[in-house]
């Protein structure tokens, strides 16, 4: 297993300078990270800086609440592949989850999905942190359904990030034909560890150098 090819090199702040941006693309490319993460205003510039490399482009869509209009999501996320992004991490709509409304949510999703496959992978975050063990396992198989390729577990901006157990339940789940992202709140070896045995493929974590350098 080659950890640092399962690391997500993130930086999704508000307040994130171009700076900190290149910085951390040069610490992705010194890592051979699977990919950066940043929002899509950088995409143009990660997408310079790592040209040539095996560091993938990956930014969010809907994030982090995911209560935009589904066309908004279309369009930002196609903007940003069109700009370089490699994969996408799209917010559900979690007010239509906690209505139950998985139809609507399913759509939601289908839409990104078609506008940014096959160029891009497309990663679904469904905040495990606002959903019950039942729902979890309902916006997972709305992400399959629609033809996502991974679920993610969490923004990092609400109120909690990935645990082991949701990690299992949306791996046990999904199945073994999609990828399943563990995010927020991974801050040590032993934390990405955990996730990994529990059924993560990728750990999103702005962590990445203290993970892979602790031995």
């Amino acid at each position: 297993m080659e950890l640092n090819r399962m690391i997500d090199h993130t930086l999704l702040k508000a307040d994130a300078t171009p700076g900190q941006v290149e910085k951390l693309c040069e610490e992705a490319k010194r890592h051979h990270f699977a990919s950066v993460c940043v929002n899509p205003c950088y995409v143009p510039l990660a997408r310079e800086l790592l040209e040539g490399t095996d560091v993938a482009v990956c930014c969010v869509a809907g994030f982090p609440l995911g209560a935009t209009l589904t066309s908004a999501k279309v369009f930002e996320a196609r903007c940003a592949v069109e700009a370089g992004a490699q994969e996408v991490d799209m917010v559900i709509n979690l007010g239509f989850a906690k209505a139950g409304d998985w139809q609507r949510v399913e759509g939601d999703i289908r839409a990104v999905a078609q506008a940014v496959q096959p160029e891009a992978t497309l990663k679904v975050i469904i905040e495990t942190c606002l959903l019950t063990d039942g729902e979890k396992v309902k916006a997972c198989l709305a992400a399959k359904n629609a033809g996502a390729d991974f679920v993610k577990t969490s923004t990092g901006f609400s109120t909690g990030g990935a645990t082991a157990a949701d990690v299992r339940l949306m791996r046990e789940t999904v199945g073994g034909g999609m990828g399943v992202k563990a995010s927020g709140g991974v801050r040590t070896k032993e934390d990405a560890l955990a996730m990994i045995e529990a059924g993560a493929t990728r750990i999103g974590t702005s962590n990445g150098i203290k993970i892979i350098d602790n031995p």
